[in-house]
């Protein structure tokens, strides 16, 4: 084995891996046929059919809801849209509480904040790092009004035990499942176990038209909420079937017909899309589940994990070697990987200095609860010492680029001495040992 690249020799891995591209003819053919038809939105503002939108993006959410199995499918711009119009349709306002993991996208808690409410931190589990139901369950309060879990790097949360829970309570379970299409839990999808679930269509998503979110739900009364919010809801002012549903401020939260006719191609290659990503992640957790000290993902039993990223274990103390200098000699060999996915949420300088929206606090002036480090100890443990983010299932990869990167993380692990020689010459001379670039 040649020596290693962070120190001069041949990588493993020599030219860049191509981005995985999903879009194809049909989705071509199918965006054609909108700009031929010269209509590109059709929503209006008033109660009639064209009030859910045009025919693409009502094909997209009747197919939607058949490929899910769920009642009500609610198209949107954004998975972000999703998620502040779920917050909405769960009726949060201001003064109320919302449990939110500190792992995550920065949209997920943000969404409670725009309403007003106040978000309420939850510890993750250090195997699958999603939410933690016994510290969802000790965070509980009379205040609280919704859980918003996510279902992270693809595999799905506690799904049955946060909905039974939230039952329990009386309040409302959001899934964000963004990272998560055909992933399940005891045969259900994520995203259609909670009250409310949220898709994403971003460009960087396992299926895509670029950017776009679906809402799906089992209730008419937050359907016909979600797609208030979605199309200016306020304007609505025909008497509607459901008499408790009253009209509701709503936003420009809709989707266009052209990101709905791509969508729609995509959905039905929704399996192939995630079977590749399957089939790399298989090839990583196979080569890795003997090595020391390093711990593939976890997949609970009765769970499919749909691999947004193939995120690991690291503990450095059986390696011999810190992440840091571990990860760069990684990144030397063509292996792209980042550091601890982001930051806890609740570091942010946003809920350190208590100011969301105006100057006088709010909506934290209406709550006493704290944000300070250490107080999601699991969550802070994976991020500044443990998680390995790896991100291959990105890439169009045939199966000799698959063995390469397979190589190349043998490679670097073989090669753990000769990492160890190099933390003990930097700490000899008083240097900083592997500062990592491909954190970010």
């Amino acid at each position: 084995m040649s020596d290693l690249a962070l120190l001069g020799g041949p990588p493993v891995i020599k030219s860049n891996f191509r981005p995985y591209n999903s879009i194809g003819a049909r989705e071509k053919e199918a965006a054609n046929r909108v700009l031929d038809s010269g209509v590109l939105s059709q929503f209006v503002g008033a109660w009639c059919d064209d009030f859910y939108g045009g025919p693409f993006v009502q094909q997209l959410e009747r197919a939607w809801e058949e490929r899910f199995s769920v009642a009500h499918a609610v198209s949107v711009n954004s998975a972000t849209s999703g998620l502040y119009a779920a917050i909405g349709a769960a009726g949060v306002g201001p003064g109320d509480e919302v449990i939110v993991p500190p792992f995550t996208m920065s949209a997920t808690v943000m969404a409670p904040l725009i309403y007003g409410a106040v978000p309420v931190f939850a510890d993750i589990e250090q195997d699958t790092f999603c939410l933690d139901v016994e510290e969802v369950r000790k965070n509980i309060t009379s205040k609280t009004k919704a859980i918003l879990v996510v279902d992270l790097f693809g595999h799905p949360a506690k799904l049955a035990e946060l909905r039974a829970l939230s039952d329990q309570h009386g309040i409302t379970l959001i899934e964000d499942n963004a990272q998560g299409p055909l992933a399940t839990e005891n045969g259900k999808y994520a995203g259609t176990v909670g009250h409310i679930g949220v898709f994403s269509l971003n460009y960087h998503k396992h299926f895509h038209a670029g950017e776009g979110g679906i809402c799906v739900t089992n209730s008419e009364f937050l359907a016909k909420r979600l797609q208030m919010i979605r199309n200016h809801g306020e304007n609505v002012t025909e008497n509607l079937s459901m008499t408790d549903l009253s009209n509701m401020i709503g936003f420009n939260y809709r989707m266009t017909e052209l990101t709905a006719a791509i969508a729609l191609e995509q959905l039905k290659d929704a399996e192939i899309h995630v079977a590749r990503r399957e089939r790399i992640a298989s090839a990583l957790s196979e080569t890795v589940k003997d090595l020391e000290g390093i711990t593939p993902p976890v997949v609970r039993e009765n769970c499919r994990h749909v691999y947004y990223v193939w995120a690991a274990r690291y503990l450095a103390d059986q390696v011999g070697v810190s992440r840091e200098l571990f990860s760069k000699a990684l990144t030397a060999e063509g292996f792209p990987n980042s550091l601890g996915y982001v930051e806890p949420l609740y570091l942010l300088p946003l809920f350190q200095k208590r100011i969301a929206l105006g100057s006088q606090g709010f909506p934290f002036n209406l709550s006493d609860r704290v944000y300070e480090k250490g107080m999601c100890p699991i969550v802070e443990q994976m991020y500044e010492y443990e998680l390995l983010e790896f991100h291959p299932c990105a890439f169009d990869l045939d199966n000799q680029q698959l063995e390469q990167l397979c190589e190349a993380f043998l490679k670097v692990f073989a090669n753990r001495d000769k990492l160890r020689n190099i933390e003990k010459d930097q700490a000899v001379r008083g240097g900083v040992v592997g500062t990592s670039s491909s954190k970010h």
